[in-house]
């Protein structure tokens, strides 16, 4: 028999993707709900789906944040739904102008919150699931055949690659 044991903590992960300048003020609001941030990526031109483009227009782009403070991957649930109220309150006549998403980097993965369900994702509560998005195999980010494209580039893994340096260096003290 199996014993249970505590996880260790990782890295609180969000993606930004908008087409309004410094997100509409997201990341500070952010940063009052999760404490400083100690990663903050370049932005990143998002032209590998027009599934965003009704609701949101042209001209978007991505940026990572990732946040000092570790947190307890069973948090990821409670912080989905936080980023989902964010995003509505930054919405104009019901259209999002910030899509927020979190998720959560330890060394061997990369895992994202989403409110859709697939067959590869697990239900977490509260109409929330998780996806594996990114292993950590043969010492390199690996997709997976779900794994959304832009997560594929080398600009995205690079970024990965960095906050897993950074969850390193705080785990070791």
């Amino acid at each position: 028999m199996g014993v249970a044991v505590a996880t260790q903590p990782a890295k609180l992960v969000v993606g930004l993707l908008s087409n309004q300048p410094d997100y509409l003020g997201a990341v500070e609001r952010l940063m009052a709900l999760y404490g400083p941030v100690d990663l903050t990526s370049v932005r990143m031109p998002f032209t590998y789906s027009d599934y965003y483009t009704p609701e949101f227009g042209s001209g978007l782009q991505r940026q990572f944040i990732a946040f000092r403070e570790l947190i307890d991957p069973a948090a990821l649930a409670e912080i989905k739904l936080a980023t989902n109220d964010l995003e509505s309150d930054l919405a104009l006549s019901g259209k999002r102008r910030v899509n927020i998403d979190p998720g959560y980097l330890t060394f061997a993965k990369l895992v994202l919150a989403t409110t859709k369900n697939q067959s590869h994702r697990i239900y977490l509560g509260r109409g929330i699931y998780a996806e594996v998005t990114l292993n950590y195999r043969a010492g390199r980010w690996q997709a997976n055949p779900w794994t959304y494209p832009d997560y594929t580039t080398p600009a995205y893994l690079a970024v990965m690659e960095e906050i897993r340096q950074l969850l390193r260096a705080q785990l070791r003290g």
